[in-house]
């Protein structure tokens, strides 16, 4: 059975810009991580976490946008709209939020999904199924939350919510914020959470699944940086920080 697991927020409190998460999948696929960094002629340079052969995953580019993804599983898929990552990618592309939330709006995404996309202005997300778009706007303390299922309705659309911890892990994310601070060092706490373990926030495989948290990553966007750890963040093998070339004036 398919399942999967991944933890997500930005924050936005005064001029710190956050966006944040752990990215589990099936342990063997660490193996195949890479960072590509991409410079580009008239749009901005991009520095992310992906996987071989896929170009567009989760990162940040030379503007200051960043973007991240929860895995949904819902029924249906339109071969007319950008498919996932290439939705990421064409997201990294972006100058802005808002530019990137339109390029969504006007292709769509082939099927379900929840990408968070942030710029120093703050973060939105953006629910995807194969027949429409759901935003998310921040909260009033700047903040946007999200596990592995749809947390607004999409009529018309059947989930299958087969991450059977990730309202559990959502519910936790929320409770663990209101004590916590928009910085890096206290987001990086958030991710090492073993609340629910091993099905936690910083997630360990299980005799029945081969899932585990595979990487760590938070962005300070109004600084165009992002820290990541590689393995579970409480036991990391590697530690990379991404931050895109600059530009060409």
């Amino acid at each position: 059975m398919f399942s999967d697991g991944c933890t997500a927020l930005s924050w936005k409190d005064g001029t710190t810009s956050l966006l944040a998460q752990n990215w589990d999948w099936q342990q063997e696929q660490e193996a195949n991580l890479i960072r590509l960094r991409i410079k580009q002629v008239g749009k901005p340079n991009i520095d992310m976490i992906t996987e071989a052969g896929i170009i567009g995953k989760i990162g940040l580019n030379s503007a200051g946008f960043g973007v991240c993804l929860n895995a949904t599983r819902a029924e249906g898929v339109d071969f007319g709209r950008l498919p996932c990552h290439l939705a990421l990618r064409r997201c990294l592309n972006s100058n802005s939020r808002a530019e990137a939330i339109a390029a969504l709006q006007e292709a769509g995404v082939a099927s379900s999904c929840h990408i968070l996309v942030a710029d120093f202005e703050g973060g939105t997300g953006v629910e995807c199924s194969s027949v429409d778009i759901v935003l998310i706007p921040m909260c009033d303390k700047g903040l946007v939350i999200h596990t592995n299922h749809f947390v607004h309705e999409h009529p018309g659309v059947a989930e299958n919510v087969l991450f059977k911890d990730s309202g559990a892990r959502l519910a936790r994310i929320s409770e663990l914020v209101k004590t916590a601070r928009p910085d890096v060092v206290s987001v990086r706490r958030l991710l090492e959470d073993e609340d629910g373990y091993p099905t936690s926030i910083n997630r360990q495989r299980t005799h029945g699944s081969t899932i585990a948290t595979l990487f760590s990553i938070v962005m300070q966007l109004d600084k165009a940086y992002a820290d990541v750890r590689i393995g579970r963040p409480t036991e990391a093998e590697r530690y990379l920080k991404l931050q895109p070339d600059p530009e060409d004036v």
